[in-house]
C-alpha cells in the first residue's frame, strides 16, 4: 500500500501543486467545466451563461501591511471571476475558527470583507461558521465562494493565444509576497513594503471593452509572474518571450529580494494580473490600463513565439537568454 504523503509544497502553487491536481482532483472530478483547469468555471444555463469560483484563505499573519485575510478572500474570489472575463455578483463565505479567537478580530475581519465587496459591487450572500477545538486550527481559515454571468462574446482561454500575441503585466511584481514575508519574519526596510491585495472591478471592465483582442487572462498569485507565464505557455502550446528590463517591480521589493537571494518573479501577487491580447491591439489595452490606479504601472513584458513550445524564454539586462521554469517545491507558505 502507498504510503505517499501531501506535503507542503504541493499547495505552493508550483509543478507539485499542478501534479496534486491532475492526478488526484481533475481525474476523479473530470467533466466539461473542470477540464480548461480556468480560475473559474463557466456554466450554462437555459440563455445564461453563468462563472463560479471557490478558494481557500490560510494566510498567516492574518492582519498584514495593505490588508488581512478578509480583505484576501473577497479580492481573491473576484479576481478570479475577472480572470476568465466575468462580472462578479455574488460571493459565499464560510469560515473554520479555532477556539480562543478574539472576537473583535473576527469582527475586524467581517468589516473588511464588507468594505470590500462593496468595492468590487458584490453581495456576500450565504456562509458558514465551524469551530474547532484549541489547537485544531491556526486562528482562521475563511473559504469564499464566488458566482458571475459571462458577457456575451468574451473567452479568455489560453488556446487562445497565438505567435504574434503581446503580454502585459498590470504592475509590480512582488508586493504581496514581499510584504507578508516582512511582516511574518519582523524585517523592516527603509521604504515599508505594502500587499498589493485589493479587487480588480475596473480593470475587468477595461479588459472585457476590448472584447475579443483579449486572449487571456491569469492572476500571478502563488508561484507568482514565473508560474503563471509557464502554465500559460504550457496550456496554448507556444513560447513566451520575457524582457527582464521591462518588468515593473518597486525598488524596495527589487532591493530586498537581491538581499534576501530571492527571485521576485516567483513572488505572489495579489492585485495583478497577466494579460495576452492581440499585437495590433496592444498598445490601446496599455494605455487605457494605466488610466486606471490599480494598472499605472502596466508594462509590456514580451510577446508570445511559436518556439521553443511550453517554455518560457527571459532575456536579461545584460542581453543573455535564459529558460524562466515553474515554481519548484515550496516557495513561502501560506501567503493567501
Amino acid at each position: 500500500m502507498s504510503d505517499e504523503r501531501v506535503l507542503l509544497a504541493h499547495g505552493a502553487g508550483g509543478k507539485m501543486s499542478q501534479q496534486l491536481i491532475e492526478r488526484v482532483f481533475k481525474k476523479k472530478w473530470t467533466n466539461h467545466a473542470l477540464e480548461p483547469l480556468l480560475d473559474a468555471a463557466v456554466l450554462s444555463l437555459p440563455g445564461k451563461h453563468i462563472a463560479v469560483t471557490t478558494d481557500s484563505f490560510v494566510i498567516t499573519p492574518i492582519f498584514f501591511p495593505g490588508g488581512d485575510i478578509g480583505k484576501l478572500a473577497v479580492a481573491g474570489t473576484v479576481n478570479d471571476l475577472i480572470a476568465i472575463g466575468a462580472v462578479p455578483l455574488y460571493l459565499a463565505a464560510a469560515f473554520i475558527i479555532e477556539e480562543g479567537f478574539k472576537i473583535a478580530d473576527l469582527e475586524a475581519l467581517a468589516d473588511s470583507m464588507a468594505q470590500t465587496a462593496s468595492q468590487a459591487g458584490v453581495k456576500l450572500v450565504t456562509g458558514d461558521t465551524k469551530v474547532v477545538e484549541r489547537g485544531s486550527a491556526d486562528g482562521i481559515f475563511i473559504t469564499t465562494t464566488g458566482v458571475g454571468f459571462m458577457p456575451l462574446g468574451i473567452e479568455y482561454q489560453p488556446q487562445r493565444i497565438e505567435p504574434g500575441d503581446k503580454v502585459i503585466l498590470t504592475g509590480n511584481a512582488g508586493d504581496h509576497g514581499l510584504a507578508i514575508l516582512a511582516q511574518r519574519e519582523g524585517l523592516s526596510f527603509t521604504t515599508p513594503v505594502v500587499s498589493d491585495c485589493r479587487p480588480l472591478i475596473r480593470l475587468g471592465e477595461v479588459t472585457r471593452a476590448y472584447g475579443p483582442a483579449i486572449k487571456c487572462l491569469r492572476d500571478p498569485t502563488r508561484g507568482g509572474v514565473a508560474t503563471v507565464l509557464n502554465e500559460l505557455a504550457q496550456q496554448s502550446g507556444t513560447c513566451f518571450h520575457i524582457r527582464e528590463r521591462d518588468i515593473p517591480i518597486a525598488p524596495a521589493v527589487r532591493g530586498a529580494c537581491e538581499m534576501l537571494g530571492m527571485d521576485p518573479l516567483y513572488l505572489a501577487n495579489e492585485g495583478k494580473m497577466v494579460i495576452i491580447v492581440s499585437s495590433d491591439a496592444a498598445s490601446q489595452v496599455l494605455t487605457a490600463l494605466r488610466q486606471i490606479p490599480e494598472a499605472a504601472d502596466a508594462a509590456l513584458i514580451g510577446e508570445v513565439k511559436a518556439e521553443p513550445r511550453g517554455m518560457v524564454v527571459l532575456k536579461t539586462e545584460i542581453g543573455a537568454e535564459r529558460i524562466l521554469g515553474m515554481l519548484e517545491g515550496e516557495h513561502l507558505p501560506r501567503i493567501c
